[in-house]
């Protein structure tokens, strides 16, 4: 039975939506969110409403996390924290310190402990990288044609071999690793989702990937179960089907010009300055080859299904942002 939530991650909008569902759960009596900086529902001195999360200010690269973990008995850990964009102030360096080291010293913590007896991480399909050698659809132990090289796809590569060590040294604590594709949905920003939102969308001269996406209800949902329930193992995350790039921007009513590849890059670079999105090595190389993941595992061990497709989930962030939506009348369903 859960009764200690540890939450990584509640500055921002997924870790922030898991912790409320959490602290929501009459069966769990505490919730414990950690951040660099409190969300923006919880009071800047940390006191909040009984009943609703508890926010400590804790930097993961720090060793004061394993004083929180030890101080209220935490036994199940969400690890929501990793950062998939590097901020402007800190950079990429810094961006990595955070991902990497942060969750080593937070599974330090965890192997240390007494209570931990469920870890919860959340990664990506970015592991898998985006090549021409990819297979068509990637299951929980395929090879990725190229290993990722570079930023939060390398992050993330490097957190789940920490994690991978962890579980081999307390084989008594239930590790779950969660690789979501791209989460769509009305709450959330992100590169990508920065990208659809152009007034003109460019593209890769010559390409049209396939993209997955999981809306944030059910991302929520599934770090849910995974927080209360025990399922080892590694499982993608992500809504059915898959949408062309040519279709995302047909749907929302995005006109379209391609770039070759230096060029597109070169176009990102211009607009980082205009406060919407540039574009990294790795989102080049999604926006020419794309990704797609297979699923059947989590379903299989879950018993359920994602409420939105990928279709599903892009037409209501689309609807959301109030884009010039052309969607076509299936678009809504399964």
């Amino acid at each position: 039975m859960t009764h200690t939530v540890l939450v990584t991650g509640v500055s921002r909008h997924i870790g922030a939506r898991v912790a409320s569902v959490l602290a929501a759960d009459p069966a769990i009596d505490r919730v414990i969110g950690v951040d660099t900086v409190p969300p923006p529902s919880l009071s800047r001195d940390g006191g909040v409403p009984p009943g609703r999360t508890e926010f400590v200010r804790v930097d993961l690269r720090s060793p004061d996390i394993a004083q929180v973990i030890a101080a209220a008995d935490i036994d199940t850990v969400v690890h929501m924290s990793l950062v998939s964009a590097p901020s402007r102030s800190g950079g990429r360096a810094l961006m990595k310190e955070h991902n990497v080291i942060g969750t080593m010293q937070l599974l330090g913590a965890c192997q240390r402990s007494a209570t931990v007896r469920r870890v919860v991480i959340r990664s990506t399909t970015a592991v898998y990288g985006s090549s021409p050698h990819d297979p068509a659809v990637f299951a929980e132990d395929s090879d990725p044609g190229e290993h990722p090289g570079h930023g939060y796809a390398k992050d993330a590569s490097e957190v789940e071999g920490y994690v991978r060590g962890f579980a081999r040294r307390r084989a008594d604590v239930v590790v779950s690793t969660l690789r979501f594709a791209n989460f769509m949905g009305p709450g959330i920003d992100s590169p990508l989702t920065r990208y659809l939102t152009q007034p003109v969308l460019p593209t890769v001269l010559g390409f049209d990937p396939r993209l997955q996406f999981v809306h944030e209800d059910d991302a929520v949902e599934v770090l849910r179960r995974m927080a209360t329930e025990d399922h080892p193992g590694t499982f993608n995350v992500a809504g059915d089907g898959v949408l062309l790039l040519s279709q995302c921007a047909r749907r929302a009513g995005l006109p379209t010009i391609p770039l070759p590849s230096p060029a597109f890059r070169l176009m990102g670079d211009l607009v980082k300055g205009t406060g919407l999105t540039g574009y990294s090595a790795e989102q080049v190389r999604l926006m020419r080859y794309g990704r797609v993941v297979d699923t059947t595992r989590l379903a299989a061990e879950l018993g359920w299904r994602p409420k939105f497709s990928t279709a599903a989930a892009f037409e209501d962030f689309v609807r959301s942002r109030g884009l010039p939506s052309r969607l076509l009348p299936t678009a809504a369903g399964r």
